[in-house]
């Protein structure tokens, strides 16, 4: 281990670490050991987020049509219901019927997943994505 850092080596097809090099160096990386830290990190995020363990933060975006039946009525109600989860809500109109909501949260990940669950399924909704990382707690 050298300056708290430790070296190992990885196997990879030629091929396959070509590919590799040219997606880091479109996405700005300045060596391989920064992108694979990258991608052990996102690993690692999503098996805290699978396992139900631990804190998360996100975002949960959704499309609604405001004219459908209750669905604003609804979704403020889930939120209010969810509001110790519930960071802060962005409300865009874009056009004279769809609205696009993108809902800060915070909480355990079993949590937030149950409010997105009930937020995405709710009539009026077109789509919904839930998007979660870690608070970053634990990460080098």
């Amino acid at each position: 281990m050298v300056n708290g850092v430790e070296r190992f080596g990885v196997s990879m097809a030629p091929d396959l670490l070509s590919r590799f090099d040219e997606v880091i160096a479109a996405r700005g990386y300045t060596n391989r050991s920064e992108a694979i830290r990258d991608i052990v990190r996102d690993y690692l995020i999503e098996q805290q987020w699978e396992s139900g363990e631990g804190e998360v933060i996100g975002t949960l975006t959704l499309v609604y049509d405001h004219h459908e039946h209750d669905t604003m009525e609804q979704l403020t109600a889930l939120q209010h219901h969810y509001h110790e989860a519930i960071l802060s809500t962005l409300h865009i109109h874009l056009d004279a019927h769809h609205c696009l909501e993108v809902i800060v949260v915070r909480g355990s990940s079993t949590d937030i997943r149950r409010l997105a669950d009930k937020v995405i399924t709710t009539r009026g909704v077109k789509h919904g994505k839930l998007t979660c990382t870690t608070t970053g707690q634990g990460l080098a």
